[in-house]
Order: C-alpha cells, then structure tokens, then sequence
C-alpha cells in the first residue's frame, strides 16, 4: 500500500511501508523530506503511546506550526511507531491507497 503526505501542493512524505495506528498513518522517518520539517519545542502526552514531539512544515514558503508528531520513545506495545511522523489532517493532506 501507498501513502503520500502533501502540504500546500507540496508532497513532504511518500512510502509504500507505514504504521496505522489509532486511524493516523505513521511515515517512516526515511520516508520525509527533511528540508520541510524543523523540530519544535512543543511536546504532548499519550497516556497509551508515551510524550509525542513535534515539528513545523515549510512548505511552498508557508510554515504549518506543529503539524506533524512523532514518538521518539514509545512506550510497549507502540515500539513500531518510534520515530514515524503522522500528520494533523487539518494542515496536511494525507492519501493512502
């Protein structure tokens, strides 16, 4: 299966091989494109997945603030997800096929 992230008309993330968890595609980390995402400073906790950190999307000279997350520490049980990005569907188009 494939899945494509896109932001501002700009694709930021494309696999064949991601994670679905909780409704949410999870890109491998391989599968971004580095120069769009900076990290922030914003972190939230998932009393399941463990504390998520966040990046800003430049896409198309527009920044999306905190619009993807990821577990760089996953707690057990979500160990597949460590590092994969997943998208707020409000700032960045996500397709799956």
């Amino acid at each position: 299966m494939h899945a494509t992230a896109t932001a501002n008309g700009v694709v930021i993330a494309e696999t064949d091989s991601y994670e679905v968890v909780d409704g949410n595609i999870y890109f491998p980390p391989s599968s971004i494109n580095q120069k769009a995402f900076a990290p922030t400073d914003t972190t939230t906790h998932c009393p399941y997945k463990g504390d998520a950190s966040y990046y800003t999307i430049t896409a198309n000279k527009t920044e999306l603030k905190d619009a993807a997350w990821y577990y760089p520490e996953p707690k057990s049980g979500y160990e597949k997800i460590k590092d994969h990005v997943a998208f707020y569907k409000t700032k960045v188009e996500v397709e799956s096929s």
